[in-house]
């Protein structure tokens, strides 16, 4: 990221309650991590514990014993299961956590994911018709349902029973399923309302498992282990950007410690190996930013029963030949996806974007499942909430949505359509990304209801970007020690990688890799390796720089080395 961005930029560094910071620190904390830890809400040491035995009762969470039990009598009659998964990463690695539990207890249980093109989001009432013709008992769904209605009493209808696990918000009335089990929905008191599809089917499996335990099932059987499936758990926690709280890192620290182990499924090692990264140095952003793009490839142009398969794949060989299709699948993404950058930019240059509050834009050529990444870049460089737009084929508009700090996407989405009930067929989502369905003569109406929306609930300084930093370090503080201690941490959605802010001189710099900048920065005599992607112009004499500290491995030898997110002239 440089400095050359439309809206003005401001750094600011993270308040933090000191007493706490200090408490932290005098427990033996190093005190820039009581610091960072402190103005992350962390507020004694117990809550950085990733030891399973902390993680919150699957009791706690309502209905998840009670569909154990329907779970528990369905294996033990060999009733026919079929899990339906949403196409996005959490839906695959909730899909995969599914049918790898339940086969792990010899349930008969198979899996069909929508098409994001065919038949769009959630269990609708032609999903289930097809569904049908597999003749389940039991329809499981993964990362949807709560808002199915009607695919629900269609299956009624058909008399399938459906077993609803998901983490999405309730609408006003709940579907009549057999069973709900949902940390958000309106009855439910699980303290932790940040679960991911694949933790809550995480948590059912857990549940599952003490209720077959209960019933005597392993006195003769070797009991499953579920901690195999924590990799995939931590895979679709950090790629669905749920907020990392509490027990969400305990679930990605226990999946990382497994990657690192060599301990993956075959899918997993063989994506990592594919993006070119370690399998001992995995870290959450390799999660977020390798793995979860190559699996959500197959979603948005394809199918992602393909990403299901690598997940499942036991076979190493199957996995690798699985993970390069995705692989090249995410090339294509990449392709499509900067091809709609650049018109996307050339439309907005007769556009004053900084006079609207709001930010909608459509194009027929268009790819459906790439709106959201395009929406998600444009948020980035316009600090504006943005809303893209696909056609499909029958007069309708697919928009996929992001939101900045200050504005809940769908309660926003929800005042439009209060408004306007008429105009938006469908929507969802959650405070940061939100997906809705609209006719194609209703595109200007929808732009300008929004843009009166967003105007009543965000203020001008809503508007400016801030980068958050954890303030300046002390020269003998960048060091590898600390380096370390923050590359081991788990850092991501609600739980931010740290980062700093100082003023460096620029001693050296060099083009690397025809794109990026390897440098050498001086601060009060000390230098500091540092590098900044995806740039290649020289950078001024003085700069004032927000920066991560990371390790730099090479032939053995570990270095501290920062990595420059934003800069400006240095005043």
């Amino acid at each position: 990221m440089t400095n050359n961005h439309l809206m003005a930029t401001n750094i600011s560094a993270r308040a933090y309650p000191a007493e706490i910071a200090a408490t932290l620190s005098e427990g033996g904390m190093h005190p820039v991590l009581a610091r960072i830890y402190a103005a992350r809400g962390v507020q004694r040491a117990s809550q950085l514990t990733t030891s399973l035995s902390a993680l919150i009762s699957p009791e706690q969470l309502t209905n998840a014993s009670h569909m154990a039990n329907i779970l528990a009598d369905a294996i033990t009659q060999q009733k026919r299961l079929l899990i339906v998964a949403d196409y996005d990463a959490d839906g695959a690695t909730a899909c995969a956590v599914g049918i790898r539990g339940l086969r792990s207890f010899g349930a008969v249980v198979d899996y069909l994911v929508p098409n994001r093109f065919d038949h769009g989001y959630g269990l609708t009432p032609e999903i289930v018709r097809i569904a049908a013709e597999k003749q389940p008992d039991f329809i499981i769904t993964v990362d949807n349902g709560i808002a199915s209605i009607d695919g629900i009493d269609e299956a009624n209808h058909l008399g399938i029973s459906v077993l609803v696990t998901d983490h999405h918000l309730a609408g006003e009335a709940l579907p009549a399923a057999t069973c709900i089990v949902n940390p958000n929905a309106p009855a439910c008191n699980f303290p932790s309302k940040n679960l991911a599809g694949v933790g809550v089917i995480f948590y059912v499996m857990l549940a599952l498992r003490a209720e077959l335990r209960k019933r005597g099932l392993f006195d003769v059987n070797p009991e499953p282990k579920l901690t195999d499936l924590l990799d995939i758990v931590a895979l679709g926690t950090v790629a669905d950007l749920v907020k990392l709280d509490d027990n969400n890192r305990i679930l990605v620290d226990q999946g990382l410690k497994r990657i690192r182990a060599g301990l993956a499924c075959p899918g997993i090692q063989a994506l990592l190996r594919i993006a070119g990264r370690e399998s001992k140095r995995a870290s959450t952003y390799d999660l977020g930013f390798a793995l979860g793009p190559r699996l959500n490839a197959a979603g948005r142009l394809e199918d992602m029963a393909l990403g299901i398969e690598c997940l499942l794949a036991t076979d190493p060989k199957i996995a690798h030949e699985i993970a390069l299709k995705l692989d090249q699948m995410n090339r294509s993404r990449r392709e499509i996806e900067a091809d709609m950058q650049d018109s996307a930019l050339a439309s907005l240059e007769s556009i004053k974007v900084a006079e609207g509050y709001s930010l909608c834009l459509h194009d027929p050529n268009w790819h459906q499942g790439v709106i959201g990444i395009l929406a998600s870049r444009l948020k980035e460089k316009y600090h504006r909430p943005t809303f893209i737009f696909a056609s499909s084929n029958d007069g309708k508009l697919k928009g996929s949505g992001r939101s900045i700090h200050g504005l809940h996407l769908r309660d926003a989405l929800d005042i439009v359509a209060k408004r306007h009930p008429e105009m938006i067929l469908s929507f969802g989502g959650h405070a940061m990304a939100a997906g809705l369905t609209i006719q194609e003569t209703n595109l200007d109406t929808f732009i300008v209801a929004l843009e009166h929306t967003v105007r009543e609930l965000l203020t001008p300084a809503d508007l400016e970007r801030v980068i958050e930093t954890d303030g300046s370090l002390e020269v003998t503080e960048t060091n590898l020690q600390l380096a370390q201690l923050l590359e081991d941490g788990i850092w991501g959605q609600g739980f931010t990688t740290p980062s700093f802010e100082g003023d460096f001189m620029v001693a050296h710099q060099r083009v690397v890799g025809e794109k990026h900048l390897k440098l050498k920065l001086e601060q009060d005599g000390e230098s500091v390796e540092a590098m900044l992607f995806f740039h290649a112009e020289a950078l001024p004499e003085r700069i004032t720089a927000v920066y991560q500290l990371g390790v730099n491995e090479y032939n053995g030898q570990k270095t501290t080395q920062i990595i420059l997110k934003h800069w400006k002239i240095a005043i």
